[in-house]
């Protein structure tokens, strides 16, 4: 059995102005000091030294969260592009506020996110369904690596969520809301069988 540990980066500049991320490297994505104050949270309650290994996106924002967690425990980081976040196309970088008004019909009202359907406009963004192949695709290769081994990953919110939803794999992939920055949700992979312990836990000394 193989136990997944996604973690959420930090609060950047961009997710405090409201901007779709994507996979956009730059200035405005760099961690804010409440972002490094959360990472230092966690490192502070989760101690990660038990872990086999250490993955990381390859963007700065979960480079920078998992420096800060992996202060003590040193482990050696590995990063892999298929923990990228989604990328959006042309609407990475831009409001997401802007794009909710000005497209309403790919939005869920509720999470003010995109839909499924957003490609049908964002014609150069990621769908949801090529997200979910390469982190499903990591999860295997990974338990094939560790097939008893406890894993940390830092990574983005709209990936984990799509961790969740390869093993969940609800009918609608928005009664699953993403998760909150430097959260952790714990996967485990047996025998062809997730099962998801927790999602979005956060502030907690229970991991």
């Amino acid at each position: 059995m193989t136990t997944f540990y996604f973690i959420r980066h930090g609060q950047t500049d961009a997710n405090a102005l409201g901007l779709k991320q994507g996979i956009i490297n730059d200035e405005r994505t760099h961690l804010t000091a409440k972002g490094r104050a959360q990472a230092q949270q966690l490192h502070d309650q989760f101690d990660i030294s038990f872990a086999d290994a250490l993955y990381v996106s390859p963007l700065d924002r979960t480079r920078e969260t998992a420096a800060i967690l992996n202060t003590d425990a040193q482990l050696p980081e590995v990063t892999d592009p298929r923990l990228l976040e989604i990328s959006y196309g042309s609407w990475d970088g831009r409001s997401n506020a802007d794009l909710m008004t000005r497209y309403p019909d790919v939005f869920d009202p509720t999470l003010r996110d995109v839909l499924p359907s957003y490609t049908s406009i964002a014609t150069d963004g990621e769908s949801f369904e090529a997200v979910q192949r390469r982190v499903q695709d990591f999860m295997r290769s990974t338990s094939a690596e560790y097939p008893d081994g406890k894993i940390i990953v830092v990574t983005h919110g709209f990936t984990v969520k799509a961790a969740a939803l390869v093993a969940l794999q609800p009918r609608n992939p928005m009664s699953l809301p993403e998760p909150e920055n430097t959260s952790v949700t714990k996967i485990e992979l047996a025998n062809d069988r997730y099962f998801v312990w927790y999602y979005n836990r956060f502030n907690s000394a229970d991991y």
